[in-house]
Parts: C-alpha cells; structure tokens; sequence
C-alpha cells in the first residue's frame, strides 16, 4: 500500500527529564505554514477558552494529547491500555521568530529510537483550483496532516480535498490521523471565508 503522510520524521529529540523531551526547529523547516503557530478557528468552532494547535505529535503512529501548558505536559500520567497510548502521552508548543520548541512527554519510550513524527503540511491531495474534475483515488493510507476546521462556511481543506472539483472516487483507502477533516468535498474560498466568525 502506498502511504502518503503530512509529516515528517523526527529524531533529534533531546532528553529534559525522566520521559520529557523537547525539540527545536528552525522556522525554515516549516516553509510557509507553521502548524505550531497556527490554531484552528473558524465558524461555530468552540476553543474552550485555549489554543488548539493544527500541528500535532505522533508516536509509533499514535497522536499524542496537545496541552495548553508546559506544566501539564511535565506532570503528565502513563495512562497507556493494553497497546494504545493513553491520554498522559502529551505535547506542548512555543515559537518566535526564529525557532519552534515542541515538548512531549513520551514517558518510557526513547522517541529517537521509536518512529517520532510532526505533521507538517496541511494536506495531502489538495488541486490548486477548481475544474480539476473525474480524479480517482484509491488503495492509498493517508495520514499525519495539519488540517484546518472546515466550517461548511469556509474554504474545506481536509486531508483529501476536492476543492470544488466534481466526478471524484475516493474508495478503498485507509485515512487516518487528521487534526481535523479527512475528506472534504467542498468548498473554495470565493464564495466566503468563514462569514459568521468575520
């Protein structure tokens, strides 16, 4: 199967303390988008009074819990059942001009020894315009992208995203791992940006 992914491998992560490691990224890494300086928001988006990144950090292909403080991250819990990884395996982010620092607590794994990704990119298939029509996209895993709230109401950039495009098959494939929309069907952003949040 072929995998297509929104992100990158990490492993230059640096120990801070039993099971706490932090990265930093030059802001070049990033090119243009900058998940961890990014948050989702858009029409009847509700952040609860915090920040919600687009970026997000995956173990072994497990996306850890963003948290809205340092502290939390360091006084987190293993909270693991059976395989999968529990709500205590969480992250927390800070960037400036020139650098993003990115913490995790990964409590017993060595997350330079374990598969550590950042997504990075927004989308995985996302046509630069409408009237690129009748695409199929099939047998594909398609995961890891730092996608946007998609209000019906806004431009819908999902993981997969027709961009207004008619005719397409999606099928037959396994998506997984998206900050927020998998698929997305419509709409372009001619015809309003989020109206109601303006």
């Amino acid at each position: 199967i072929v995998e297509i992914k929104g992100s990158e491998v990490i492993s230059s992560w640096e120990k801070v303390e039993k099971g706490i490691w932090k990265v930093k990224i030059p802001n070049t890494f990033f090119g243009d988008y900058n998940p961890y300086v990014d948050s989702i928001n858009g029409d009847w988006f509700n952040n609860w009074g915090r920040i919600h990144h687009t970026g997000d950090v995956f173990l072994n292909g497990e996306s850890l819990f963003e948290k809205e403080e340092l502290d939390l991250v360091l006084s987190s819990t293993d909270t693991r059942n059976n395989e999968k990884l529990g709500s205590g395996y969480t992250w927390y982010c800070e960037s400036d001009g020139e650098s993003t620092i990115i913490w995790a607590n990964f409590h017993g794994f060595n997350p330079n020894k374990e598969l550590a990704e950042i997504n990075v990119r927004k989308t995985c298939i996302y046509p630069s315009k409408p009237g690129i029509n009748y695409i199929t996209i099939s047998g594909f895993e398609i995961s890891q992208a730092a996608t946007q709230w998609a209000a019906p109401t806004a431009e819908q950039i999902g993981m997969i995203a027709t961009h207004w495009n008619k005719g397409w098959i999606i099928e037959n494939n396994k998506i997984h791992n998206s900050r927020c929309s998998g698929i997305t069907l419509g709409k372009e952003k001619s015809t309003g940006h989020n109206v109601w949040l303006a």
